[in-house]
């Protein structure tokens, strides 16, 4: 389909603030259907991101060019302990269901398809206002100069402020607390991704295989005691076979699922990614729904702009059907399990098809509402039972 900004005296069809997964895979796809996209990116790609880098392989489905060049490994066992004892390990369905990747390498790689079918990535461009005139939007760049559009798409992460400004997503996002740690070195298990239970209250601990080292990390996602990251990383880190002061430790919001929210304006915007508080609030994965909304949206808004006037309308419902669903029940178990951490893990983890269970959520083969209601009634009888 054929551009219309050209004519319109528009300087795009779409705006798409924020050059990360969401973003840049929003850019593509508008791009990819002959829609005029200009990508702002506050930095200059490629660009480190904190981002313990796991992601599904099915989100290869969503994309026509093939995603491989952007991973470093390919996860075929997940082992899970409590304390760093007790292990459970558990084989990944499929011959490439989770994939670790690097977010400078993503992000760029992504970025790149959408600039091949035309896009205008604008790096160094950041954003500093949204606002909606007669009959398109005004971004304000810190450039000082302006970008009018038909349509915006807010992919701008975890600290973006421009969707609350316009009613969308979680008006008070929650976030989970997270400290990540890139470290160089070898890795003793390639293509196994550990989980850790035992150590952090009201959370987990993970490490990653990549090229050349690990992506590890620490998260609280219920309460609001402070995470006693350091404390987790010294018994962590050892176990690893890595030093206790190992790598460089970044703090950063985790933006996680906290309800059903509308993450449209029926004037043409849209909000994606962590920017729409989509990360999961149970394991914290993130790139699948970014990736995911991203490509709705690119759809929604092409549609909407080819006159199909309740196209935005469609987007909220089925990122609600295709991710809000399994993550309401997500959040009802994350709430269980991490007040009860030692029975979850008992309850959740070392029963015989709780692996597998585990397994095809991280493959994306499942959703939680497959197996919530058995896990949270066991957890809760246990609880009234003690």
């Amino acid at each position: 389909m054929a551009s219309s900004a050209a004519g319109s005296g528009f300087d795009a069809d779409v705006i798409v603030v924020g050059a990360g997964a969401s973003g840049a895979a929003a850019a593509y796809h508008l791009a990819a259907r002959g829609r005029r996209v200009k990508l702002l990116e506050a930095g200059t790609l490629p660009r480190p991101k904190p981002c313990g880098g796991g992601m599904a392989a099915s989100v290869q489905a969503l994309f026509p060019f093939d995603l491989t060049p952007a991973v470093d490994r390919v996860i075929t066992k997940v082992r899970f302990t409590w304390c760093l004892e007790d292990p459970v390990i558990a084989e990944l369905p499929g011959e490439a269901p989770f994939w670790i990747v690097r977010r400078s390498r993503l992000d760029h790689f992504l970025a790149e398809q959408a600039v091949d079918c035309g896009a205008d990535l604008l790096e160094g461009t950041a954003v500093e206002a949204i606002t909606r005139e007669e009959n398109h939007w005004c971004v304000q760049t810190s450039a000082g100069g302006s970008l009018n559009s038909r349509a915006v798409v807010i992919a701008d992460g975890a600290r973006s402020v421009f969707g609350q400004r316009l009613g969308l997503g979680s008006l008070q996002p929650r976030f989970a607390s997270t400290v990540s740690v890139e470290v160089e070195g070898e890795v003793q298990e390639p293509d196994t991704a550990h989980f850790e239970f035992g150590l952090v209250r009201h959370g987990f601990s993970w490490a990653f295989p990549r090229q050349g080292g690990l992506s590890i990390g620490v998260g609280s996602f219920i309460g609001r005691e402070p995470l006693e990251a350091e404390a987790v990383l010294a018994r962590l880190l050892p176990s690893l076979g890595l030093p206790p002061d190992s790598g460089e430790r970044r703090v950063s919001p985790l933006r996680v699922w906290d309800g059903h929210h509308r993450l449209h304006h029926g004037a043409g915007a849209l909000v994606v990614g962590d920017a729409a508080s989509l990360v999961d609030p149970f394991l914290a994965e993130g790139l699948r729904p970014a990736l995911l909304s991203g490509t709705r949206a690119a759809e929604a808004l092409d549609r909407w702009l080819g006159g199909e006037a309740r196209a935005l309308e469609g987007y909220s419902e089925r990122m609600r059907a295709d991710w809000g669903q399994s993550m309401a029940w997500g959040r009802r178990i994350a709430q269980v399990f991490y007040r009860l951490p030692r029975v979850g893990y008992q309850l959740g983890v070392k029963r015989p098809t709780a692996p597998r269970r585990i397994a095809q959520i991280l493959s994306g083969e499942l959703g939680y509402g497959d197996i919530a209601q058995r896990v949270i009634r066991r957890l809760m009888f246990n609880r009234t039972q003690s």
